[in-house]
């Protein structure tokens, strides 16, 4: 798959199949001649899964106004813990004459006060006393009610607000998380410029390759399974990972095995994944980027569970030793995503 035309890369895949329709061609004469595929069109739907790119433009928007959010509670939460302040204050100021009808209330009960009243030698001074002692009382008990219902719907706001804060802190550290994770995926699938951002945020989790040995490593394996692309064969691993691909939805033109070199192919342990339905060119819109985006990112994040060796794709390689890096050799990998298996 080194070459940039569709010619080229399907000379090789299809060498026996051109040998047929050669045959073909000598009894039946001339074959009508055939359109060449047309790249397909970008799918749109309300459905696809969110961009990483807008992933974090999203957490980031989020995250500016869950901080906005906090600052705005805890500026409130001052103002009512002064409130609160305030109105103790005014509690302390009162205690005093609490104090002093609490202990008068003590020492002569409710009879005592009534015969200190009566104690008074004429009915103006009696009345005079009983209109001080009930003024006093009602004058203390609204007092004590105005600043026990003040105190009490402060405490209650700065509850409530203590509340709000530890979510909005709770919110803004999860913003920040959620951020980083997405950066932290965008790096692993090639970071911006590999990507430009063009992939999916998640990607489907393959199932666990057979064979894989006790110590976690990945047994050797002979070229046994006949190689669903090509008249060649393939390792269980690869044939294993080319249905996981499958799987996962990647259903456009692909080749494993072939002779010629001396790499994964012809060990049946690579295939090449085109961003067409047939043959291969180079990616040139976001339909094709972001399969080919999401192929490699689909491989990368399942690399473990694959037995995967190493991926090629768009001028970049992966191990998973080393993650990417700058690839440049005979193809510069922008019209497929090549893996190789262990």
């Amino acid at each position: 798959m080194e070459g940039k035309t569709v010619t080229a890369p399907l000379r090789r895949w299809l060498t026996p199949v051109v040998a047929v329709f050669a045959a073909f061609a000598v009894l039946a004469g001339p074959m009508p001649a055939m359109a060449a595929p047309k790249p397909p069109k970008p799918a749109e739907h309300d459905d696809d899964p969110p961009m990483l790119n807008e992933l974090i433009e999203a957490t980031n928007r989020d995250f500016s106004k869950a901080k906005s959010k906090l600052e705005k509670s805890k500026k409130k939460q001052l103002e009512l813990a002064v409130e609160v302040s305030r109105s103790q204050a005014a509690l302390d100021k009162l205690a005093p004459q609490v104090a002093e009808i609490a202990t008068q209330s003590y020492r002569t009960g409710r009879v005592g006060a009534i015969a200190m009243l009566l104690q008074s030698d004429a009915p103006d001074s009696f009345i005079h006393r009983a209109s001080a002692l009930d003024e006093l009382n009602l004058v203390n008990d609204k007092k004590l009610a105005e600043v026990n219902a003040v105190k009490l719907r402060a405490e209650t706001a700065k509850l409530a607000l203590d509340a709000e804060v530890r979510e909005q802190q709770k919110l803004a550290n999860d913003m920040a998380r959620k951020k980083s994770e997405a950066e932290k995926s965008l790096r692993l699938v090639g970071g911006v410029g590999l990507t430009g951002g063009l992939v999916a945020a998640t990607s489907p989790v393959a199932r666990i390759a057979p064979n894989r040995a006790s110590d976690g490593g990945w047994k050797p394996e002979s070229c046994s399974q006949k190689d669903p692309t090509t008249s060649g064969c393939i390792t269980p691993r690869t044939l294993h990972m080319y249905k996981e691909v499958k799987r996962a939805g990647f259903n456009r033109f692909v080749g494993c095995w072939r002779p010629g070199d001396k790499f994964e192919h012809p060990k049946g342990r690579a295939c090449d994944w085109s961003l067409q339905n047939s043959g291969f060119s180079p990616w040139h819109n976001n339909d094709t980027r972001i399969y080919g985006n999401n192929l490699a990112a689909f491989l990368v994040r399942n690399a473990d569970r694959l037995g995967i060796y190493y991926v090629i794709w768009n001028r970049q390689i992966w191990f998973p030793a080393t993650g990417w890096k700058s690839y440049s050799g005979p193809s510069n990998h922008t019209d497929h995503v090549h893996v190789s298996l262990l």
